[in-house]
This record gives C-alpha cells, sequence and structure tokens, in this order.
C-alpha cells in the first residue's frame, strides 16, 4: 500500500508539472497584451512606449520565458503563487476567497450524484424491462446530453425571472446568511448534479446487470436468499467499482462545469476566476487556479482508488 502511494504520488506530481508547463505557455500565446489590460484598469489615458516598458519590465514579462516559468514554480513550492495583474494582490489570497465557495457547490453536486444517482442505478438494474427502468433510463440518457449552462439559463428563466421564486445570482456567505445561501445555490447546484446523476444512473445500471448475471449471484438466488441480502450483501460491491472509478471522472466534469455555472449565475468561485483571468490576461491567476484545481482533483482522485479496497478486500496494491 505505501509503495503504491508513493507511486501514485510522484505520478500526480508530473501530472501536475506537465499542466503548469502547458497552462503556462498556452496563455501567453493568446491574443492580447496583459500590460494594456493592467493600464486598461488604472483608467490612464496617455502613456509613453518607454512608460510601457518600464512596467513590463517590474512585472518580470520581459524575460525569457523559461526563466519566467521556472522562478514561477519555484515560489509555487513556497506556496507564492505571484500577483493578480487586475486585482493587485497575492493569487493565493483570491484563490482562499474563492476555492470554498466552488468546494461548497461541487461538493453537494457530487453527494447528490452519489445518494440519488446509485440508488437510482440499482433500481433499474433490478427490475430491468418494467416502467421504472425504461423511465430512469430515459431520464439518465436526456441527463448526460443536456447542456448545463443551457440547463442554468432556463432556469433563471423560469424560477428566477418568471415565477421570481429564486435569487438569479450571487452567493451569500453561509455563515451569514444560510437561508439566503440555500435559495442562492439550489439552481447553480441542480445544474451541475444533472449529469452526474444521470453518469451515475447509466453506469451504476450496466455494472449491475453484469455483476446479477455472475454465477455466485445465481448462487445467492438458489439458495432462497432475500432480494435485498443478494443486492446489499452480494451484488453491491463489486458492482460499484466501476461506479466509483466513475466517480473521479465525474468529479473532474464538476469542476469543469462550475467554469460555466459560476459565471451564469455570478458566482465568486474558481471557475468565475479563471475566467476572469483569461479574459484580463491575467497570467498569475489562470497558473494558480489550475494548480490548485489538479491538486485537488488528483488528491480526491487518489482518495477514490484507495477505496477500491476497502468495497473489495481482494484488491491489493503493489
Amino acid at each position: 500500500m505505501k509503495t503504491y502511494i508513493i507511486r501514485r504520488v510522484l505520478q500526480m506530481i508530473i501530472v501536475l508539472l506537465l499542466v503548469t508547463i502547458i497552462v503556462f505557455f498556452v496563455v501567453r500565446f493568446l491574443p492580447g497584451d496583459p500590460i494594456l489590460m493592467y493600464l486598461t484598469s488604472e483608467d490612464l489615458e496617455e502613456i509613453t512606449q518607454e512608460q510601457v516598458d518600464i512596467i513590463r519590465h517590474d512585472l518580470g514579462l520581459d524575460r525569457n520565458l523559461f526563466i519566467q516559468y521556472f522562478d514561477w514554480l519555484g515560489n509555487a513550492f513556497t506556496g507564492d503563487l505571484g500577483n493578480s495583474i487586475i486585482h493587485r494582490g497575492a493569487v493565493i489570497d483570491d484563490i482562499k476567497r474563492r476555492l470554498p465557495i466552488t468546494l461548497h457547490l461541487g461538493v453537494l453536486a457530487f453527494v447528490i450524484s452519489i445518494i440519488i444517482g446509485i440508488p437510482m442505478g440499482i433500481a433499474t438494474a433490478v427490475r430491468r424491462g418494467s416502467w421504472i427502468d425504461i423511465f430512469l433510463t430515459s431520464l439518465g440518457n436526456l441527463g448526460v446530453t443536456v447542456p448545463i449552462f443551457w440547463l442554468g439559463i432556463l432556469l433563471i428563466y423560469f424560477f428566477g425571472l418568471k415565477l421570481d421564486l429564486l435569487p438569479i445570482y450571487g452567493y451569500p456567505s453561509p455563515f451569514e446568511d444560510f437561508w439566503g445561501n440555500l435559495r442562492h445555490i439550489i439552481m447553480p447546484v441542480f445544474c451541475l448534479s444533472v449529469p452526474a446523476v444521470a453518469s451515475a444512473v447509466r453506469l451504476t445500471r450496466s455494472s449491475m446487470l453484469e455483476v446479477l448475471q455472475q454465477d455466485y449471484i445465481r448462487t445467492a438466488w438458489s439458495k432462497g436468499l432475500r432480494e435485498r441480502a443478494v443486492i446489499t450483501k452480494h451484488a453491491l460491491k463489486n458492482g460499484l467499482i466501476p461506479v466509483i472509478t466513475l466517480k473521479g471522472i465525474t468529479l473532474a466534469n464538476i469542476v469543469g462545469g462550475s467554469v460555466l455555472i459560476e459565471t451564469v449565475f455570478s458566482i465568486p468561485g474558481m471557475g468565475r476566476l479563471a475566467v476572469e483571468g483569461l479574459f484580463s490576461k491575467d497570467y498569475a491567476v489562470v497558473q494558480g487556479v489550475m494548480l490548485i484545481t489538479g491538486i485537488v482533483t488528483l488528491g480526491v482522485n487518489l482518495l477514490i482508488d484507495l477505496s477500491y479496497s476497502w468495497l473489495d478486500p481482494r484488491v491489493r496494491y503493489g
């Protein structure tokens, strides 16, 4: 187990390094000049080229790209992700403020996908061919095809504008206004949950159907065990292993979806911070957001992989 964890951590470090390299160089080849964005935010009407060059030098953007990268990487290891050109503050401070918001939405969507999607998938497998199977499978197929930004716009139109039931933007602190926060996150969390629940239903169904055809399940049925005992004690753990694997992918999808949802609902989370950084050519912000997002995603995937041994004691890590 220790050897496996060490190997996975080393793999995570390599992946993170590749992510930082790709993000670092890609954002610099996008059109636009961060210095112009900086000057626009300062609302300066007249400025000479010499002053532009001075600002570029002060920000370290006139150095060789490889030197800039290794300088940023070295600082990142100490927790210094640089300073935002637009926000005029440390990137790590922006992330500390916004990461809890994205985690709040993402964790809720992730938990909902488990407590709703997996039981629905089990029900469709156990009642294969019934109206329950047809209905829930159809909902699952629909859920994975609906664009979440389009769904968000529909929810805003009907429940926010037409019916005036829910607020359409913002994120009050749950510690200051719990019920207000709850009303604000209902639609965003629903949008993030729909594809996650749908994917869980589809994969749980296919996995459970495969397990239910195994010989040891037939033996359990032949012994006269009750349906609940056969499902929970024999079929469920083996059937959930592929589903748990999917949850890692689901998490990545939720992280990606948060960019759209936080933009649609004007939620000040990590996704919106990344979008703001891209539009303003704020290199440090984009790099910092991608690094922290990668660490969180890879860390959760490692925990998911380690959960296999709990679901199936036969799993061993070499």
